[in-house]
């Protein structure tokens, strides 16, 4: 613990030289040639490579067994299998994977002003330390299609964000109320178009002819590409595309070992007054996963047809293709109901699926990477130097079996709750989890949670992998003091200090 302050102490005064903000590096920066031992991307000729991200919205791991591209994309590439997020909750999470830094860096802490939202992601000066930002100066195309920030749509007519272009972004099309995935108005570069209800106006097959388009013209324009594919499926109304509305009619949500667990009475107190599922609410989560299985064929296919584009250009050697999400989500497990607010695995572990030049087929990665990972991989995917100011790490070396010292081995959790917004489409159920204030750290083998009202989980994974056993009152003090003394410093970290604890 000593040695580790040590080295933050030192990495904190390197940073206060270098003056570096954000996960956009400035123009000095971005002029220079990587550090020696920097790793360059090995697209074909030495060209810059191309960047196709595919971001989900509260897909969780269940959900990959029925994507048949995204498992093949896993045979192409690499599975990272403890990738967690920094906040289970959508404006959060986003705002950490466009800039790499937590949510108490953002200060974007919910979904909502004055805590949180697209507005306190502007304010804060976010929008200028993407990695969007970044790329385009470096000479990329970007573009993002789909879902930006909670918030970034006002339900005003005269709402100035309506046909705003945040910078960094040279084809935008986006729209901020695409839940149904029907009936609303898409900002094409500042010219709104509304989308009704008809099969062709489904947002992902919109999405999808834009995105292909994107891909054809930058091919043309023999410009290297970033392309952030956004969708709002599977979140509710999790509303499928026409052709997959009757499919998969005898599914059932994942009857787990902590699938309407029968007792809870170790768990914190927010949780322990919920009741045993009855056999309505159950109906009702079959219902749900069936829903979201439909929901991201589309999905799916979206990828597929990207994918054909990118091979029909003579792209695919110069590509790297990702998919996440930008939470999980729990259907049953520990009596609740759908949502996805807490700090067990079914929320904070999502996928991360890295396919590309220098990645190794059917690779699986087990060690930690976060959400805050995401901007500074692409900033040294592109050739440029992440500054030292995020608070993640670039996974290229992880791309290309490389050897690293050093990695984490832990990860961070931080939700400010409870939520009571009756506009937030994250509102919770009635008994779909929505726990106070929590900050927790997730190990190999432990999970362990401090709530601000003096609550605490630990769990031991290795023997109890589903956290059904809170094990607090039994653990060793000195474990527990250990433990809290690092979501202490995670608490306050930035930059150098969070990349090494």
């Amino acid at each position: 613990m000593f040695r580790s302050r040590v080295r933050r102490l030192m990495c904190g005064l390197l940073a206060v030289v270098l003056l570096l903000s954000g996960c956009g590096a400035d123009r000095k920066e971005r002029s220079k040639p990587k550090a020696k031992g920097g790793t360059a991307s090995p697209a074909q000729g030495g060209r810059k490579p191309n960047i196709l991200y595919v971001l989900t919205d509260d897909l969780s791991w269940d959900l990959v067994d029925y994507m048949p591209n995204v498992k093949r994309l896993q045979q192409q590439g690499m599975t990272f299998s403890n990738y967690f997020v920094a906040d289970t909750l959508c404006c959060p999470s986003r705002a950490t994977i466009l800039t790499g830094r937590y949510p108490h860096n953002t200060g974007v802490l919910s979904n909502d002003p004055p805590t949180g939202g697209y507005d306190v992601f502007n304010q804060r000066g976010n929008e200028q330390s993407t990695f969007a930002v970044a790329l385009k100066n470096a000479g990329y195309r970007t573009g993002l299609m789909g879902k930006y920030l909670n918030g970034y749509e006002s339900t005003k007519k005269q709402g100035s964000s309506r046909t705003y272009v945040p910078p960094g972004w040279t084809e935008w099309d986006v729209t901020g109320l695409g839940y149904a995935n029907y009936n609303y108005d898409l900002n094409s570069n500042g010219t709104l178009t509304h989308h009704g209800w008809k099969p062709g106006d489904y947002l992902n097959t919109v999405i999808s002819g834009k995105g292909v388009d994107f891909i054809n013209r930058s091919a043309d324009a023999k410009q290297p590409f970033l392309l952030e594919m956004s969708t709002f499926s599977p979140h509710g109304p999790a509303t499928a595309a026409p052709e997959d509305n009757h499919k998969f009619r005898s599914l059932k949500a994942p009857r787990t070992p902590g699938f309407n667990e029968p007792d809870i009475g170790d768990k914190p107190g927010w949780l322990r007054r919920y009741p045993l599922l009855r056999k309505k609410q159950i109906a009702d989560i079959d219902e749900a996963f069936r829903q979201r299985v439909r929901a991201v064929q589309s999905v799916d296919r979206m990828i597929g047809k990207l994918l054909d584009t990118v091979r029909a250009r003579g792209l695919a050697d110069d590509t790297y293709v990702v998919f996440n999400s930008d939470n999980g989500y729990h259907l049953g497990q520990h009596r609740l109901e759908e949502g996805k607010l807490t700090a067990y695995d079914t929320d904070i572990k999502v996928p991360l699926i890295v396919a590309g030049p220098g990645v190794k087929a059917g690779a699986v990665e087990s060690r930690f990477a976060q959400n805050t990972d995401i901007c500074p991989t692409f900033q040294d995917l592109a050739g440029l130097t992440p500054p030292p100011s995020v608070d993640g790490r670039t996974l290229v070396p992880l791309l290309h079996g490389q050897p690293v010292t050093g990695w984490r081995t832990t990860a961070y959790i931080e939700h400010l709750g409870p939520r009571f917004n009756k506009d937030d489409p994250d509102l919770p159920k009635q008994f779909g989890g929505n726990p106070p204030t929590y900050h927790a750290v997730r190990t190999a083998n432990e999970l362990y949670v401090e709530y601000e009202n003096g609550d605490r989980e630990y769990y031991d994974l290795t023997r109890d992998p589903w956290e059904l056993g809170n094990l607090y009152p039994q653990a060793p003090a000195s474990r527990k003091a250990e433990l809290s003394a690092l979501v202490n410093e995670y608490r306050t970290c930035g930059g150098p200090n969070c990349r090494n604890l």
